[in-house]
């Protein structure tokens, strides 16, 4: 698997990196969590949202927000079993979608973000990964104003199989958004071996 691979650490030990990708709908907390989790500066490349944007970008349920992703956002975590993680955010914009399948090359699984107000915002990027049958989970970031629900209550709004994680978080929050990363890193361990039980002892 090439997108598994060890690379030389500055002690000169090797370390088993992983690409995963952040995705989901406009607004919705990517470029939050990368930068959260990153354990170097993160890279983000944001533009500011200008006139241009209008009836383009919908930005009722995130009036705040000015600026959006216009290619990806990148950072790195070390997890505590000494695992990194090349984490990309991914544009949420329909118009910069041709940008996806440039990012999922090598990617071994996703998060999907979703805002419970704007459900029909993650779609997209479930049918994307369900397509490429990549190994994702859904992220419910937590929003004023976006009411409580449970895991389950979202599966099922989603109309996904019990086999896929769902797991509340607040991307704002350091610990919040790694146990996030965690959930998928086990996620895409369950899955390898379902598809090849063999696949971790080699």
């Amino acid at each position: 698997m090439e997108s598994v691979r060890s690379d030389p650490s500055p002690q000169g030990d090797s370390a088993l990196t992983v690409k995963i990708l952040v995705a989901g709908g406009f607004g919705v907390g990517k470029t939050t969590l990368v930068s959260a989790v990153s354990e170097i500066r993160p890279l983000r490349t944001e533009e500011a949202l200008t006139e241009r944007s209008i009836g383009i970008d919908d930005t009722s349920a995130v009036a705040g927000k000015t600026t959006t992703t216009v290619a990806m956002d990148f950072g790195r975590i070390t997890l505590p079993n000494g695992l990194v993680l090349f984490v990309f955010g991914t544009p949420g914009q329909d118009r910069f979608w041709f940008m996806w399948d440039e990012l999922a090359k090598g990617a071994l699984g996703a998060v999907v973000l979703v805002d419970t107000r704007r459900l029909a915002d993650c779609f997209p990027s479930v049918d994307y990964f369900e397509r490429r049958g990549l190994p994702f989970i859904i992220g419910v970031n937590r929003f004023d104003g976006s009411g409580l629900h449970t895991p389950d209550q979202v599966r099922d709004a989603l109309d996904l199989p019990p086999d896929i994680p769902v797991i509340n978080c607040d991307v704002r929050d350091r610990e919040s958004a790694k146990q996030v990363l965690i959930t998928l890193v086990e996620h895409i361990m369950r899955s390898m071996v379902r598809r090849d039980p063999g696949a971790l002892t080699r």
